[in-house]
């Protein structure tokens, strides 16, 4: 029932649905005078690097908002991480807002994953792996997604490293929206000192543990009887030394809260590749608790597991909408410099943002429509409905920024009794 629309229209139509979008591209000088169109050359510079495709296939030399000249002012002067950054919070607000989303989640629980970007040429900021890129190198964007499907943050990292160096970091940086209280990885960004610093900063931490059956657990006393659990919890938890390193420990959380420091440079500093300092061996058993705590629930909540995985499969319906979107040259990037790259990958991710907010407002309007036309929508088919439908937009072929005169309406629904064009 979602009527058909190009990308750019939109993300212009978004634009003029959340007025704090427009307003957070400010210059980068500080100067409050804003050029005219200015929403009309920010679509345009975000498309362009959303899609991969440069600036030359989004200009129209007729309309002054989308000149070449104008594209490249607007996006050396407006478009930077911090205006994206705000521009994004505005969209995550209006997504908690729209009470479809608000059936998917409360937004207090959220996922991070990684997805691999070939870059083309020679970097220092691009890593070689012949398993994502072959011979060439490339980089990791990790993001961060709530369960309303709305991106909360994302980072650029060079090649694969192992996620649990920037999974903290990642939590961090989020702007806007509600601040999740359980994050959700995969299996490659756990380890016990990502526990414990998570649960340091307030967080729980619910990595999708594999070989589940396979996982040590841990006790606090040797002597204790847990029957058929005594061969599995064979690890002791240290508490003299978590005691011991307490008072660091908890500064170290209010620096990484803080952002003085950077806790992927923690996490290297106190785990020594593999070889953890006192300091890291403490958080490591304070994270043992937790960690045990979460695999004993893993293997008997099954509405804990069902929550894990449904978050983590709603993070590869943004992966797949981000390829769809990002379709340049064998997901190369356009651009080469370290700065670009993280500019290019943050313009994704606010246009994802845009086709997500855009795709839930009008399902949230269809719901509306067959409720009121006396049709059982079932709370549990509402509760299936995905933010990231995609076949109705157009990404492919022109690029028109015309946003036609709604009249402060919305476009009526499409018929889904009628014949496809």
């Amino acid at each position: 029932m979602l009527p058909e629309i190009d990308l750019p229209e939109l993300v212009l139509e978004v634009m003029s649905w959340v007025p704090g979008f427009t307003e957070a591209f400010t210059h980068a000088s500080g100067n409050h005078a804003r050029v005219a169109d200015l929403g009309l050359s920010v679509a345009g510079v975000l498309c362009a690097n959303a899609m991969n495709v440069g600036f030359k296939p989004v200009t129209s030399p007729g309309v002054p908002g989308l000149t070449r000249d104008r594209l490249h002012h607007v996006d050396q002067n407006y478009v930077r991480l911090d205006t994206l950054a705000a521009a994004n919070a505005a969209l995550v607000d209006a997504q908690a807002e729209i009470p479809l989303a608000q059936v998917w989640g409360g937004g207090l629980l959220a996922s991070i994953d990684g997805i691999r970007f070939v870059v083309p040429v020679r970097s220092i900021h691009a890593r070689p792996s012949p398993r994502f890129f072959g011979r060439k190198r490339g980089i990791t964007w990790l993001n961060m997604l709530n369960d309303q499907a709305a991106g909360l943050a994302a980072k650029v990292v060079a090649g694969t490293p192992r996620d649990s160096l920037n999974v903290v970091d990642v939590v961090q940086l989020q702007r806007g929206g509600k601040v999740p209280e359980a994050i959700i990885t995969d299996t490659g960004s756990y380890s016990d000192i990502v526990f414990g610093l998570l649960h340091l900063t307030g967080r729980q931490y619910r990595p999708q543990l594999a070989n589940l059956p396979d996982q040590r657990l841990w006790r606090f006393d040797d002597n204790a009887d847990y029957g058929p659990l005594n061969q599995a919890a064979r690890g002791h938890i240290d508490t003299a030394r978590i005691a011991a390193h307490w008072e660091d420990m908890c500064r170290v959380a209010v620096s990484i809260h803080s952002c003085e420091v950077s806790a992927h440079d923690v996490t290297r500093m106190i785990s020594r590749d593999g070889n953890p300092t006192p300091l890291g061996q403490a958080i490591a058993h304070y994270g043992r608790i937790f960690k045990t705590l979460h695999i004993l629930r893993l293997a008997d909540d099954e509405p804990y597991r069902r929550e894990g995985k449904s978050q983590a499969n709603l993070v590869e319906g943004r992966h797949d909408l981000a390829r769809r979107i990002y379709h340049g040259k064998k997901g190369e990037m356009v651009r080469t410099y370290y700065e670009g790259m993280e500019d290019q990958l943050s313009s994704l991710g606010l246009v994802l943002n845009c086709v997500v907010l855009w795709n839930t407002v009008y399902s949230n309007r269809a719901v509306e429509q067959l409720r009121a036309q006396g049709y059982p929508v079932l709370d549990t088919d509402e509760a299936r409905l995905s933010a990231f439908i995609r076949s109705h937009i157009g990404i492919d072929g022109h690029y028109a920024f015309n946003l036609p005169d709604l009249g402060g309406a919305h476009r009526p629904l499409r018929d889904p009794d009628a014949r496809d064009d």
